[in-house]
C-alpha cells in the first residue's frame, strides 16, 4: 500500500481508477479539519477529521452505490470478507479463512462481528446478501463486480461458513469480495433506506447526511476485526465528508494550514512540492486511445490503426497530456490492489515511424491524392472524441494528435464531449477514435469492454473481435486467482499488439498531507490507517 506521508514515492504498478460497466474516474479526496468544527487531528479518542470530496456521493446504499465517492465513503462504514494489499496479497477481514476454485469459494465468518445496532453479522447474513445481489430482479449494479453473475450462496450456521458456487468460471471469486460491503440481513428488506443511513459492519456509522454539503460518521465502539488485526481504538472519533469541489481551494487551505491533506492532480502540485508538503502517489491509467472497429469505421482496418499510432510520438503526447509528469503505461486498466501486476504494454505498441505508417497504408490499398490518403475514392477521415472535463492539457494533447495526423494526410478533427463521462458517446456508436482509459479492479472485468456484444446488448464499445484475447481470457478464467495471471497478462498484451487499444500514459495521483497520516490504494484512504502524524 502507499503511505500518505513521507517524500514523493511512486510505484509503477500502483494505479488508480474503478470498476463498473461504465467509464471509471479516479477518486479525489481532500482531508480537512476545522471546516465542520472538528479541530486538529490527534491519535485516537474524540478528534475529528474532515474529508472533502469533489462531488456528492448520491445514494450510499451498499447494494446499489457505484459512484466513486460513495464507494470510498462506504469503506468507512462497511467491512468486507477480505482485504487485498497493494501487491495483490489477500488478507483476512470478516472472513478469518477461505478456500476457492474457479467456480466456488468457502468463507468462514469470524465470531464477534456485529452491525452497528449490536446484532451479530452471521454467515446467514452474508449468504443472504450474495443471493440478493445475484437475483436479477433486484438489479444490483454490484452483480459482476463484487458477486459473480451466476452466484448462489448457502450458509452453515454451525460452522459459520458461507459457500458460494457459480455455473461459470469466476477466477477472482475471493478477490472481488473486497467490493462487497457487508450489512445485516434485515437491511436487505429495504436497501433503499441505506441511501442516507447505515447498518454498518465497519468501524464507523453514519449519523448525519446533508446532501450536497456534508456526511458525518462516528466511530463505533468494540470494532476489532479490521485488516491485519486493526481495531478502532486509534481512529478519529468522527470523520466528516465535506463536499469541496475546487482543487485549487483545497491546495490553498492545505498551504495555509487550515486542512490536513488533499489529493491534488493539477497544476497546484508544483507549489505544494516547492513548499515540501509531503505526499505519496499511485499511478492511474490516464491516456488510452480506443478504436471503433465497427463495419464502415476507419478503425476496422488494422493497417489504419497501426498507421495512426505510428504517426504519433506517444512520449510527446504523454508529456503534453500530463504536463510532463506522466509515465509510460504498463497496464491496460487494472487498478491497485490487483493480483496480476505484469507489464503488458512495454514493447507491444507500434514505434513512432511515419515512413513505416505510409508504407503500411500503401500496402493496404490506400493512395495519397492531393496530400490526402484515400481508398476507393474516399478520404481517410477520423475524429478523436474526448471528454472536456479531463482538463485543458488533454485538450492540448488531442489537438497535437490531430495536427500530426493532418500533416500526415488524414482528415482529422477533435471531438470534444462536454459531459462528465465519455461512455454515453461510446455506447451511441457514432465515433471513430476516443481518449478513453477504462479501469477495473480485476483483469476478468475487462472482458466486457474488449469482447462480447457491443451496445446496447453489451459494453464492447469498440466492437472488438480479437481471437487471441478471447482464447487467452477463456483459459485464464478457468484458473483461480493468481494461477491465471500469466494468461490474463498475455490476453491484455494481445489487445495492445493488435492496436485495439493504445495505453500510453499513466499519471501519479498524489495524496498530500499535513498533520495526519494514512495509507491509500486505488479506492482512496484506507480507514483503518488514519492517524495523527508528522505531515508538515
Amino acid at each position: 500500500m502507499v503511505s500518505a506521508t513521507g517524500t514523493d514515492t511512486r510505484s509503477r504498478r500502483t494505479r488508480g481508477t474503478r470498476p463498473a460497466a461504465a467509464m471509471v474516474t479516479v477518486l479525489g479526496l481532500v482531508a480537512t479539519a476545522a471546516a465542520c468544527g472538528g479541530g486538529p487531528a490527534s491519535g485516537g479518542g474524540g478528534f475529528t477529521v474532515v474529508f472533502a470530496v469533489a462531488a456528492d456521493p448520491g445514494t450510499l446504499s451498499p447494494t446499489t452505490a457505484l459512484a466513486t465517492t460513495a464507494l470510498s465513503m462506504n469503506t468507512f462504514a462497511y467491512d468486507t470478507l477480505v482485504h487485498v494489499a497493494a501487491d495483490g496479497t489477500v488478507v483476512p477481514g470478516v472472513a478469518e479463512k477461505w478456500s476457492a476454485t474457479a467456480t466456488s469459494a468457502r468463507f468462514t465468518i469470524r465470531p464477534g462481528v456485529t452491525c452497528e445496532d449490536g446484532s451479530p453479522l452471521t454467515a446467514d447474513d452474508v449468504a443472504a446478501e450474495y443471493n440478493h445481489i445475484a437475483d436479477p430482479k433486484n438489479q444490483s449494479p454490484m452483480l459482476g463486480l463484487s458477486v459473480p453473475v451466476t452466484a448462489a450462496a448457502k450458509a452453515d450456521r454451525a460452522t459459520r461458513t458461507v459457500t458460494v458456487t457459480t455455473t461459470r468460471p469466476a477466477p477472482f471469486i475471493v478477490e472481488m469480495t473486497r467490493m462487497l460491503p457487508l450489512l445485516c440481513r434485515k437491511s436487505l428488506a429495504a436497501p433503499a433506506a441505506l441511501a442516507r443511513a447505515t447498518n454498518a459492519s465497519g468501524p464507523y456509522r453514519l449519523t448525519e447526511a446533508v446532501p450536497g454539503d456534508h456526511y458525518t460518521y462516528v466511530r463505533r465502539d468494540g470494532y476489532t476485526w479490521g485488516p491485519r488485526g486493526s481495531t478502532g481504538k486509534d481512529l478519529p472519533g468522527k470523520v466528516v465528508f465535506k463536499v469541496v469541489p475546487n482543487e485549487s481551494t483545497a491546495a490553498n487551505l492545505l498551504m495555509s494550514g487550515q486542512i490536513h491533506g488533499a489529493v491534488i492532480n493539477g497544476a497546484d502540485q508544483d507549489r505544494l512540492d516547492a513548499a515540501k508538503v509531503r505526499n505519496r502517489s499511485f499511478e492511474a491509467l490516464f491516456g488510452q486511445l480506443l478504436f471503433n472497429q465497427a463495419a464502415g469505421r476507419p478503425g476496422a482496418d488494422p493497417a489504419v490503426r497501426r498507421a495512426l499510432v505510428s504517426v504519433l510520438d506517444l512520449k510527446e503526447l504523454r508529456n503534453v497530456a500530463t504536463g510532463g509528469k506522466g509515465e509510460p503505461a504498463t497496464a491496460i486498466g487494472e487498478t491497485v490492489p490487483t493480483p496480476c501486476t505484469g507489464d503488458t504494454v512495454t514493447g507491444n505498441l507500434p514505434a513512432h515511424d511515419p515512413e513505416r505508417a505510409a508504407a503500411a497504408l500503401t500496402a493496404a490499398g490506400w493512395t495519397k491524392d492531393a496530400g490526402t490518403w484515400t481508398k476507393a475514392g474516399k478520404p481517410l477521415t477520423v475524429g478523436l472524441s474526448y471528454a472536456t472535463n479531463q482538463g485543458p492539457q488533454v485538450a492540448s494533447a488531442v489537438e497535437l494528435a490531430v495536427q500530426r495526423w493532418t500533416s500526415f494526410g488524414v482528415r482529422a478533427t477533435a471531438k470534444p464531449i462536454g459531459s462528465s463521462s465519455i461512455s454515453g458517446t461510446l455506447a451511441g456508436g457514432d465515433w471513430d477514435l476516443a481518449w478513453a482509459p477504462i479501469g477495473v479492479t480485476l483483469p476478468d472485468q475487462l472482458t466486457q469492454f474488449y469482447d462480447g456484444p457491443p451496445p446496447p446488448k453489451g459494453n464492447n464499445f469498440g466492437s472488438l473481435t480479437n481471437p487471441d484475447y478471447r482464447r487467452l481470457a477463456a483459459l485464464a478464467a478457468a484458473r483461480p486467482g493468481v494461477d491465471g495471471c500469466a494468461l490474463w497478462e498475455a490476453a491484455d498484451a494481445a489487445l495492445v499488439k493488435n492496436v485495439d487499444i493504445v495505453p500510453f500514459a499513466a499519471r501519479p495521483i498524489r495524496y498530500y498531507a499535513k498533520g495526519i497520516t494514512f495509507e491509500v490504494d486505488g479506492s482512496g484512504v484506507i480507514p483503518s490507517t488514519l492517524r495523527r502524524g508528522d505531515g508538515r
